[in-house]
């Protein structure tokens, strides 16, 4: 790749709440060639570089010896052509005897999310709202939505967020804090269940990328 040319497509991978016996790395084949990729569960994955076009992704735990002979069980995506920027998100799938993992492709392209915005996951069956610096958040079971940059510049916003469980009327807090607003990041948001308690959990993840350099 030439000096100061950015990448025709770019992602980048996130383990959500894998297990703690789940693989950390595995070779990540797009049809043609193979690469190790990490799966980390706590921040997004290095910058990967892939293809242009229509891709088929599998994630296998080796290098295949012969592309044309990839297991029928392997986890595997697709790519359209037309997305340039993602996030590859794993999840856990035990049942799986090839790698115990499944893979969703969400796109990540600067025509659905821009250097300041919030994208939000609510993979919960409750209802989450409230209030994140200027802005107003209110989340259906199972939704997603893009949220406006909460603050101007890099500063600190005030959060307060509740929650409704199905069937029950009273709203029980959720979040109480200030959080900081970078304006060169893309913020991941998710809301999840957490095993033994009834309050769920938010976990946020920053997607900050270095500018291509702009030397010739």
């Amino acid at each position: 790749m030439l000096a100061g040319k950015a990448p025709e497509r770019t992602c980048r991978i996130l383990f959500l709440a894998g297990p703690a016996d789940a693989p950390r790395t595995l070779q990540l084949f797009d049809g043609k060639d193979s690469r190790e990729v990490e799966l980390p569960r706590m921040n997004f994955s290095p910058v990967y570089e892939l293809p242009a076009g229509a891709l088929k992704l599998y994630l296998l735990p080796a290098a295949p010896a012969d592309p044309a002979k990839i297991p029928a069980m392997a986890p595997v995506t697709t790519v359209p052509e037309a997305v340039t920027d993602f996030y590859l998100l794993v999840s856990s799938d035990p049942a799986n005897t090839v790698a115990p993992v499944r893979m969703q492709v969400i796109n990540a392209g600067e025509d659905k999310l821009k250097r300041g915005q919030m994208l939000w996951f609510n993979l919960t069956s409750d209802v989450v709202g409230g209030t994140l610096g200027s802005r107003s958040l209110l989340m259906a079971p199972g939704s997603r939505v893009v949220l406006d940059a909460p603050a101007n510049g890099s500063e600190e916003y005030p959060v307060s967020l509740s929650f409704r469980i199905p069937g029950n009327k009273q709203l029980y807090p959720l979040c109480e804090t200030r959080w900081r607003h970078d304006p060169r990041c893309r913020e991941v948001v998710f809301i999840l269940t957490q095993d033994g308690r009834r309050s769920p959990r938010v976990i946020g993840f920053s997607d900050y990328r270095v500018p291509p350099s702009k030397k010739p």
